[in-house]
């Protein structure tokens, strides 16, 4: 089981969105409902693991790719 994180959606003006941690096998399709309260909420898509070259580009001028001046100077 993976657990995943969903938000509420049926938001009125001012409030702000509930989450929740949801546990579900990997192949289940995304909830729409709460399996508890009904209320509507959907699937929070969350930054992954991500992978960085140690070689920067042609354009980048640091090994980081970030461009000079920007995040890494």
């Amino acid at each position: 089981m993976t657990t995943y994180v969903y938000e509420s959606t049926a938001q009125k003006r001012g409030h702000k969105a509930r989450y929740y941690e949801i546990k579900q096998a990997m192949d289940a399709e995304p909830l729409t409902r709460h399996p508890e309260t009904g209320e509507p909420i959907r699937r929070v898509v969350l930054g992954g693991f991500g992978t960085l070259s140690s070689k920067g580009n042609a354009d980048s001028g640091s090994a980081c790719g970030c461009k000079p001046g920007s995040c890494c100077g």
